[in-house]
């Protein structure tokens, strides 16, 4: 019997770097979960978009623990966070930081925003005026910032996970197709079933509290360079080249598909190869197989998508039609 043809490159891949990936995960979900119960599949895929180096949005009604998660992610890898609640008032300096004289020196002093930080959580972003998510934007596109005459970089590790409610729109401002093309991935956080819901409140019975993760025993997993050396790993992954033409082949239909009237551009597919090379590795594999490429293709590119007049009209949404475009794809074997 011959090999499956994607088992083979599994060779090709550092069983080192690839133990260490798994590892990382195991550890993380671990120690996660001792604070978040249920939200398996937002917290891998948390974990994709900081081993890939990108940036998350999470969108989800209020209380599903999209704050929590990431609180609890930044605890498990050792990382520096810190938390912006977006209005309609903050400006960039806000966020950047500024320059204040100091009267004993009769000099002026920058005080660095909240943005210099490994983990930022941008909660609510969409409620921030386009000024300031545009400072946001240079701060993720760069990793650095634009201060007082100065470029200063930040953290090796700085990833942004943004928050926003799809349901309430008053007083917000949505975010422009070029911000959202920024963020590698786009994960719905949903209700609990209703077996974690019982097991949330049971905690909540029990003295569980949301703000004191140190109580709740949510450790260190890995170390901040343990995060960054697995984003080094990423460079042993193994993608065959018919899956390249795959992601390629997907990311193409978004374009000539009747229903999709703006589609992905080729920054979504080098962001779904990183993110599947990313799942393999945590995954404890060394090589990414079509079914990777199939399981991230919607929350990496349905944030991309703007549907055609007749898909509106037909109630669809960009979720329902990227599904429609993965299946008309041919997945290779």
């Amino acid at each position: 019997m011959t090999s499956p043809p994607f088992a083979s490159a599994q060779t090709a891949a550092s069983p080192t770097a690839v133990t260490a990936a798994h590892a990382i995960r195991e550890g993380v979900l671990t120690e996660v979960r001792k604070a978040v119960v249920g939200q398996d599949e937002p917290l891998e895929l948390m974990l994709v978009g900081l081993v890939a180096g990108g940036h998350v949005l999470l969108e989800g009604v209020p209380g599903v623990a999209k704050t929590l998660m990431a609180k609890a992610l930044a605890r498990s890898i050792s990382a520096d966070f810190k938390r912006i609640q977006f209005t309609p008032d903050l400006m960039p300096a806000d966020i950047l930081g500024t320059s204040i004289f100091d009267l004993k020196s009769q000099a002026f002093t920058l005080v660095r925003g909240p943005i210099f930080t490994d983990l930022l959580l941008a909660d609510e972003i969409n409620r921030a005026p386009a000024k300031t998510q545009s400072a946001l934007l240079e701060a993720m596109q760069e990793r650095g910032v634009s201060l007082e005459g100065r470029h200063l970089a930040l953290s090796p590790l700085f990833s942004v996970f943004a928050t926003q409610n799809p349901v309430e729109s008053e007083g917000t401002y949505p975010l422009p197709e070029a911000q959202l093309d920024r963020f590698l991935l786009k994960i719905d956080v949903g209700y609990p079933a209703p077996e974690e819901e019982d097991a949330i409140l049971a905690a909540v019975h029990r003295g569980f509290d949301s703000g004191d993760l140190e109580r709740a025993g949510v450790g260190a997993a890995v170390t901040k360079e343990g995060i960054l050396e697995a984003r080094l790993a990423l460079n042993t992954v193994t993608v065959e080249p018919a899956v390249i033409s795959y992601v390629r082949q997907l990311v193409g239909a978004t374009r000539t598909s009747g229903r999709i009237r703006l589609g992905a551009g080729p920054r979504a597919g080098v962001h779904l190869l990183l993110a599947s090379k990313a799942l393999a590795a945590l995954r404890g594999r060394g090589f990414v197989t079509p079914e990777d490429v199939r399981f991230l293709a919607e929350p990496v590119l349905k944030h991309r998508l703007l549907l055609s007049p007749d898909a509106e009209l037909d109630g669809a949404t960009p979720a329902d039609v990227l599904r429609e475009v993965v299946r008309s794809v041919e997945v290779p074997r």
